[in-house]
């Protein structure tokens, strides 16, 4: 019984890590869609979301099933568990770049973003991409060293967002209120991308804990 769990574990681990790379690629081309007035690539991010949606179905139902099928031991059930929020911070990654994609949308054909704010958003979604890089090979490898440095990528995302503001809230911000809260809204949209993905990243570290334990003690 053991080696079925770990069998059945290690499918649903597959489907995060697609889940994980197409996350990544929607935020990517979401960046790419807001920062060129993209309205082709925006509207496919919001078809990949719908996508990703129906992954986070999967992942659930196979779990759900996982455990109505077997009678699962105390350290078996966190496990699964694990991976259905791995599964939730994934979806949540992917509808934010959804709305990023929506935030170019209402704008189009003029730019979401304020020709001033243009090298911050830019650099905003470098560091996203760098996180979800690092996330992707996490689920992938479940390495636990890799998954402490996204701590660092958070904090250069951190720092971004309170420049923004900064920026935003100058006397000489020229562009009033709607480019600021245009603004305000994006940079948090990837803000907590950036906080997801380090979710995901404690997370896998706590399910190979636990998946450590399981086969030590059997």
């Amino acid at each position: 019984m053991p080696q079925g769990f770990h069998g059945d574990l290690a499918q649903v681990g597959g489907t995060l890590v697609t889940m994980a790379k197409a996350a990544r690629e929607t935020m990517r081309q979401a960046s790419q869609a807001l920062l060129a007035a993209d309205h082709t690539s925006a509207q496919q991010v919001i078809e990949r979301g719908a996508e990703i949606n129906v992954l986070f179905r999967l992942v659930e139902d196979r779990v759900y099933d996982l455990v109505g099928r077997r009678k699962l031991g105390p350290d078996e059930l966190p496990a699964t568990m694990t991976a259905v929020q791995v599964a939730a911070d994934l979806e949540r990654m992917s509808e934010l770049a959804v709305h990023v994609a929506r935030s170019s949308l209402r704008r189009h054909p003029a730019p979401a973003v304020a020709p001033e704010l243009t090298g911050l958003f830019t650099t905003m979604s470098e560091v996203a991409d760098r996180l979800a890089e690092k996330m992707v090979d996490v689920l992938a490898d479940h390495d636990a060293e890799l998954a402490a440095g996204l701590d660092q990528d958070d904090d250069a995302m951190d720092q971004l967002h309170r420049r923004l503001f900064a920026v935003m809230l100058s006397p000489d911000w020229p562009l009033g209120v709607e480019a600021a809260v245009d603004g305000a809204l994006l940079g948090r949209f990837y803000e907590r991308y950036a906080d997801h993905a380090v979710n995901v990243a404690n997370r896998v570290v706590e399910l190979t804990r636990a998946d450590n334990g399981i086969r030590s003690s059997n």
